[in-house]
């Protein structure tokens, strides 16, 4: 069992964050999350506590039981009972004039890229929270500065319920309700609203922290379904992950809601009690309000999420010239993958042909996909089904023909299996030398593909100026354009796809769909085709045999070419 969303004293809750961590034993969690509004402050001492008592349980040396609960203390304690502390946040954000809530779960909370803006954002919360203090002082006579509200909740990050109760112990008011209702309410004269993130603004800093980035608690928020599909689809589009599904609060229908959302958006369940201690009454950690259930299996599909993925071009880049992989190669994918990393198979061949070579060079591994056609078409290898299909419509395909044509260009399109062309030429040799696939020859290539095609393809074998220049008559002549791209193979291959298709966002469309966090993503290759997909990925490598193009493109360039296994030392650097 586990809770990921679980607050301390140094935000709203009443427990510090080592109290935790023995309330946490007590209850039989295996790991929860503190998740503290806008502050990092207490995971170190929750992290650093739970570590020595496992050291000191692993050392059979009894921890000091005076620090320990009673509960605690009085049963038999063993290492593996203490739960993993999960660093998290929890961000308030402004969404449509709503208060949006987003956790961060495992984020790298030192992390200065993380550590800088959240910085930036508490000294403008501490400055709001001067500035409401002299509202009170002076507006309403209140005796009260910041220094003495922080002063009665050391440690603490500041809200509206430190000012309640601050306002409740000095006499001013006879009960919390009263203090929002006269004072610090959103429409009271002594409120100052906060200077907030967007939900989009949280999910990309919890993304630089390496974190996980989750939409806490949707339910609350009280927006109609359109309007919630809404942020979900903002968020999903900025590298959301997680949706918290399962709350305390939560009824059933209301769960299912949010269950089938997160299905729609292929978004991972989080959920969590969102304990505050005594300041939410009859909430209790790990149980809610004593029927939320949160099982282990939850946390470990987000952690999964938090896997590499690796999209690697094959001609040029995995493969060496003889279109084989090599035993080295073979060894550092077998690492890559046991390790329970994602490979994907990322190229311009035919599925036809990706499936020939991975079976021949033994690479059957579990969860593959291959992005096939230069990204027209994405398989999954595990149900041996595709999960995206994009094809050139008939129109488009009679009218690229016909250029071709004039052009003097071979041209050639695919249905499922066959290679479908007008003759059987030096040009449809030269392929299939590599890809071997059945040739079909008709008299009218669209009339052949009523279905359309996942990608044409036009072969020069000598000039490339002349590929050139055809690409140059679609773009300009016709309005092409506006429905397909064209980008180079190699010299003598012109490649022509859906607009929406290409390596690039092909691999946003798998990120998404695992889904797995963008800043995870690595993708590797040598030609123009391979260009999208290098920017889309966190990323980008090229190979040392690469064109100049793709490496002006990339973030990484190896020392040794794809014959001499440069891909080699990425997986060993990165993975």
């Amino acid at each position: 069992m586990v809770d990921l969303h679980v607050h301390s004293n140094r935000s709203d809750g009443t427990f510090s964050p080592r109290e935790l961590v023995n309330y946490a034993i007590e209850k039989g969690l295996n790991a929860f999350a503190l998740t503290d509004h806008d502050t990092v402050d207490g995971l170190r001492e929750a992290i650093a506590y739970a570590e020595e008592l496992r050291a000191q349980l692993t050392q059979e040396s009894l921890p000091d039981r005076e620090t320990l609960s009673s509960a605690v203390a009085s049963d038999v304690l063993t290492a593996d009972r203490v739960p993993q502390v999960i660093p998290g946040i929890e961000f308030s954000t402004e969404y449509e004039g709503k208060d949006v809530h987003v956790l961060g779960l495992d984020i790298d909370y030192q992390s200065p890229a993380f550590t800088g803006p959240l910085r930036t954002f508490v000294e403008s919360r501490d400055g709001r929270n001067r500035k409401m203090c002299d509202k009170l002082r002076e507006e309403a006579g209140i005796d009260i500065s910041y220094e003495k509200l922080t002063a009665e909740f050391p440690g603490a990050v500041i809200t509206r319920t430190h000012y309640s109760k601050y306002l409740l112990n000095h006499g001013y008011v006879k009960n919390l309700s009263e203090a929002f209702e006269r004072y610090v309410g959103d429409h009271c004269p002594c409120y100052i609203p906060r200077e907030k993130v967007t939900p989009v603004q949280a999910v990309k800093l919890i993304l630089s922290a390496d974190g996980i980035p989750v939409l806490a608690h949707p339910i609350l928020y009280h927006l109609s379904g359109e309007r919630l599909e809404k942020l979900v689809s903002e968020l999903k589009d900025a590298g959301l992950v997680g949706i918290e599904a399962i709350y305390s609060s939560y009824s059933s229908s209301e769960e299912r809601r949010i269950r089938n959302l997160a299905k729609k958006y292929r978004l991972l369940i989080s959920g969590g009690s969102d304990f505050h201690g005594a300041n939410k009454p009859g909430l209790d950690l790990a149980v809610g309000y004593g029927k939320l259930y949160v099982h282990d299996d939850v946390w470990s599909d987000l952690q999964k999420s938090k896997k590499k993925l690796l999209f690697t071009d094959m001609d040029g880049t995995l493969l060496r010239n003889d279109s084989t992989v090599s035993p080295d190669m073979r060894e550092a994918l077998d690492q890559l993958t046991g390790a329970g990393h994602h490979l994907i198979l990322s190229s311009g061949r035919p599925l036809p042909s990706i499936l020939e070579v991975k079976e021949q060079a033994g690479l059957s591994y579990p969860h593959m996909l291959i992005i096939s056609n230069n990204g027209a078409l994405i398989y999954d290898c595990d149900t041996e089904m595709p999960i995206l299909e994009q094809r050139i419509r008939h129109e488009d395909i009679a009218t690229v023909v016909a250029i071709a044509h004039k052009h003097g260009l071979h041209i050639q399109g695919y249905t499922d299996r066959e290679i479908v062309c007008l003759e059987d030429n030096e040009e449809t040799r030269f392929y299939r030398r590599r890809i071997h696939m059945p040739l079909k020859c008709v008299e009218d290539i669209a009339a052949a593909l009523p279905n359309g095609s996942y990608k044409l393809q036009t072969i020069h074998l000598t000039d490339r100026s002349l590929l050139e220049q055809f690409r140059e008559t679609l773009l300009t002549q016709t309005d092409l354009g506006e429905r397909l791209q064209f980008a180079f193979s190699n010299d003598k291959y012109l490649e022509i796809l859906p607009k929406d298709a290409g390596k690039g966002n092909a691999l946003l469309y798998v990120t998404d769909y695992l889904p797995v966090l963008r800043t995870h993503t690595f993708a590797a290759g040598d030609e123009e085709n391979d260009i999208s997909m290098i920017e889309a990925a966190h990323v980008g490598i090229a190979m040392a045999n690469a064109v100049q193009k793709v490496k002006m493109h990339a973030d990484v360039v190896t020392k040794k070419t794809n014959d001499e296994d440069g891909l080699v030392e990425i997986l060993e650097r990165y993975f």
